[in-house]
């Protein structure tokens, strides 16, 4: 269970990173959600989301290889 768990954070991570690399080349793909959109809100809004999905995988993963017994 804590290896799907695992795996959907990593990829959600990952498509997280993709969709800020993109809009680090057009703002307007990946905010137009927004009235106003710049690469710096999409650093706000996908980096942290990037950060988030990477620190739980992580504790996630550490949690996965810690003995219960």
């Amino acid at each position: 269970m804590l290896e799907v768990l695992h795996l959907l954070s990593f990829g959600l991570a990952l498509g997280s990173g993709f969709l800020m690399v993109l809009g680090l080349i057009r703002p307007v793909l990946v905010l137009w959600f927004l009235d106003r959109f710049n690469r710096l809100k999409v650093i706000q809004v996908y980096g942290l989301a990037t950060l988030v999905f990477l620190g739980l995988s992580f504790v996630i993963q550490v949690i996965e290889s810690y003995p219960l017994w």
